[in-house]
């Protein structure tokens, strides 16, 4: 893959999972209600810290395991099938309508004044966030250090873009007491964001495959 073809890909999947609410989403809304715009750019330092150390953790201890091909095809169909089943939700909530930012509340995040610790605790304790590299996470770092640190760099900047992009409008919409976009903008977004990563697993899950049937 090359160098745009990873940008693209981790800032299109990682925005897709930056959308969808959860704990962070409620933490950086009830903040920027309280600290103002500079809100959600603190939270995602944090977060960002968090996903840069599991990046280094794996190119330093991962680094012959990821030039198995066993195991980059295993993790490539693992990935693949993880990216089918959140491509699946995203879809079936865009349709069924079943997300909101209009109710969503903001989370239980009181006495929480240190918004970078904030950022790493509320990716900690988010199970989605665990599995997330655990399987998709870890098969596009695979994949963007077949071109060296270059690739993994590029990789680090397209994903943790997404997040900025999107908690930065958050807050920045929050502050000022305006919606950020209707429900019914943001169910098609999830819509068409989902039918993205519905297609993107099936190149992880294709790709997979073909490293396993070289064995």
């Amino acid at each position: 893959m090359a160098l745009w073809g990873i940008f693209i890909s981790a800032f299109f999947i990682g925005f897709s999972g930056a959308m969808m609410p959860g704990p962070m989403l409620g933490v950086t809304i009830e903040a920027s209600l309280k600290k103002g715009w500079t809100a959600g750019p603190i939270i995602v330092l944090g977060h960002g810290i968090l996903e840069l150390i599991l990046i280094i953790i794996m190119m330093l201890g991962l680094k012959d395991f990821f030039a198995n091909p066993t195991v980059a095809g295993c993790i490539g169909l693992f990935g693949g099938a993880f990216l089918l089943w959140m491509g699946y939700g995203m879809i079936k909530s865009g349709i069924k309508k079943s997300v909101s930012l209009e109710k969503k509340q903001a989370g239980k995040s009181r006495g929480m004044r240190n918004l970078v610790l904030a950022g790493v605790l509320v990716s900690l304790a988010n199970p989605y966030f665990i599995l997330w590299w655990a399987s998709a996470g870890m098969e596009l770092t695979r994949q963007a250090y077949t071109l060296g640190l270059i690739g993994v760099s590029v990789f680090f900047i397209g994903h943790i873009l997404s997040d900025l992009v999107w908690y930065s409008a958050v807050s920045t919409a929050f502050s000022r007491g305006k919606k950020l976009i209707s429900d019914a903008v943001y169910h098609k977004i999830i819509l068409l964001l989902g039918i993205f990563i519905i297609g993107f697993s099936m190149y992880f899950i294709v790709s997979g495959w073909k490293m396993l049937q070289i064995l």
